[in-house]
């Protein structure tokens, strides 16, 4: 039998080969943004700021939405929804009726069941930088945040410092980069 210390040395030699993300020195990474666990996003081009939880287990990212309803524009499927959420800017309750194109339907499953949730295309104000990126929709008042950012659009904004909060103010004006959905990304 291996001696205590040894076992917890090769055991957590074994984790951090499972994690190889963790082995390369921030120099490397130098360029990339570094973003806190909970961060303020600007809805475009609304201009409110909802407090966003970047969140590396969900894929697709969602915002709170009430009265959803899926209606036919020139043929196509669309929701209308209602978000209602507070403007971290000046703490006061902001609220808006929204009409995007469906662009998919999700379907969740979750210890309370199956769910199947709009996906439709916003654009949000991270840091300096407008991305369009697809949200599920579904009723998150009962949540701590209304927006949460999954994986799809972490990728496109650079690291996660979990001890961190706040680390970048939505800063975005005509003159911002752009970032379009990946068209390859519809799944």
């Amino acid at each position: 039998m291996r001696p205590p210390r040894l076992r917890f040395l090769v055991s957590g030699l074994f984790v951090l080969a499972l994690m190889p993300g963790l082995l390369i020195p921030a120099s490397a990474d130098s360029d990339k943004t570094i973003y806190g666990w909970v961060e303020n996003a600007r809805i475009e081009p609304w201009g409110v700021e909802a407090k966003a939880k970047l969140d590396t287990g969900a894929l697709t990212s969602s915002l709170h939405a009430t009265d959803i309803e899926r209606f036919k524009r020139d043929g196509e499927t669309w929701v209308r929804f209602t978000t209602r959420i507070e403007d971290q800017r000046d703490e006061d309750m902001a609220e808006r009726e929204f009409e995007r194109p469906l662009f998919r339907r999700l379907r969740v499953t979750g210890a309370g069941g199956s769910d199947e949730r709009p996906v439709v295309l916003l654009r949000i104000c991270m840091n300096d930088t407008i991305y369009e990126e697809q949200f599920s929709l579904r009723d998150r008042g009962d949540m701590n945040y209304p927006m949460l950012l999954g994986r799809r659009t972490i990728e496109h904004l650079g690291l996660i410092d979990v001890s961190e909060t706040f680390l970048n103010e939505p800063s975005c004006d005509d003159d911002s980069e752009f970032v379009a959905q990946d068209e390859d990304d519809d799944a």
